[in-house]
């Protein structure tokens, strides 16, 4: 998704945002309850076998961790950022 951030507004930013975290937490909720559900049927079909749960925790885990910062670490571009990349460009 490409957006313009010289025509949005303060408001505008702070909707994309909220909306960002929202999307967030619903997919963590999702994460969470599937998960769970993942280790609920390996342990009523054989505890004592191999945790087979661990992949989808994992593998899942990581695009969890890597939208998580997408929206609460990651620094918006400003634009010293783009007049030092067009610098770098020439």
């Amino acid at each position: 998704m490409v957006t313009d951030t010289h025509e949005q507004t303060p408001h505008d930013k702070a909707v994309q945002r909220l909306k960002k975290r929202r999307d967030f937490h619903g997919h963590l909720l999702v994460y969470l309850l599937v998960n769970a559900f993942l280790v609920a049927i390996w342990a009523v079909t054989d505890s004592h076998g191999f945790f087979w749960p661990v992949f989808p925790i994992v593998g899942w885990g990581i695009g969890v961790v890597m939208n998580a910062w997408d929206v609460y670490w990651r620094r918006e571009i400003t634009e010293q950022d783009i007049q030092h990349e067009m610098e770098r460009g020439h």
